[in-house]
């Protein structure tokens, strides 16, 4: 990424939650890896209806691992933790028709492997100006019709000012005079369950020299995306380790595109994946002091969701 990024050649890069795998594909080997990608097009209006029928995960399952965040949280090791399972699917489509009639800003399609439809961007990069704008906070419009009710949620605005904190001082690794720019906006997201109000907050700063042509560093530094992680970070990410016993793989990893000028990327959430035979949707959600057992696994099954309508 350094080299290319320094060349300013085009390439596409996606980057697992742990950091231990990855692709690298330059523009110009992309039509013969069978990847597709499509960030920020124009949304689609579908005839092709999507049908998802859920096994829905074990709530013993998840209510130990509940429990055991609420016990690190009540110890202080950490602030706030997002807590994802995987929960198998039976679809209509497949991967490929999944990617080609989803609308989101952000989505990409590996072989054989997985689709994302992911409405988080992670970083932008234009110039010497890079910004981020971290998601957190849901709520189905159908039950909140402004958006007031997600707006003055008090566990909501915890996690998601604690998400923004987190993402100011990442972004203040790798640049400087980094400012919150506008806090705590509402953007829709359409899907086959109807409508549903994302929180988000957009942070910005200047790059630091020694990143303005090394992005593999400066990516490497802000990586994993706090919003998927929790706050601290580091010590959060053992958290995780332990209380969700199972491999995220590239779910809550990042991706992103190099156009030769600008860099636009993704946290890697509203993920399928495939395991053999079979099809998994990971999902989750931030786990506070102040949360509910129920509503966080409520959360959970609420963002098993295609958009496609």
């Amino acid at each position: 990424m350094n080299i290319y990024y320094a060349l300013r050649l085009p390439f596409l890069f996606i980057i697992d939650f742990k950091k231990t795998s990855g692709y690298f594909v330059l523009e110009s080997q992309l039509k013969n890896s069978g990847i597709l990608f499509d960030f920020n097009s124009i949304k689609l209006k579908s005839d092709v209806l999507c049908s998802i029928h859920t096994k829905q995960l074990n709530f013993d399952r998840y209510h130990a691992a509940f429990d055991r965040c609420m016990q690190h949280l009540k110890n202080g090791d950490t602030y706030l933790i997002n807590l994802t399972f995987p929960t198998e699917i039976n679809v209509n489509l497949n991967l490929v028709e999944i990617f080609n009639l989803s609308s989101a800003k952000y989505k990409l399609y590996i072989p054989d492997h997985f689709v994302l439809f992911s409405p988080e961007r992670f970083i932008s990069i234009n110039g010497n100006r890079i910004s981020t704008n971290p998601m957190k906070g849901t709520s189905h419009v159908k039950d909140d019709a402004d958006g007031s009710l997600l707006l003055s949620d008090e566990k909501e605005n915890a996690e998601h000012s604690t998400i923004v904190d987190l993402l100011r001082n990442d972004l203040s690794i790798i640049a400087h005079d980094v400012k919150v720019n506008t806090f705590k906006y509402l953007e829709t997201v359409e899907s086959n369950k109807g409508l549903l109000w994302q929180m988000s907050s957009k942070i910005s700063g200047n790059i630091r020299s020694k990143y303005k042509d090394n992005l593999g560093d400066l990516i490497d530094a802000i990586t994993p995306a706090g919003s998927v992680s929790g706050a601290p970070k580091k010590r959060t990410c053992e958290i995780i380790e332990e209380v969700e016993n199972y491999e995220r793989g590239f779910y809550t990893g990042v991706c992103g595109y190099f156009d030769g000028l600008n860099v636009d990327s993704a946290v890697m959430i509203r993920f399928i994946e495939k395991q053999g035979d079979k099809l998994f949707y990971k999902s989750g959600g931030g786990i506070t002091a102040k949360s509910v057992l129920d509503d966080e696994y409520n959360e959970l099954n609420q963002k098993i969701y295609v958009p496609i309508f």
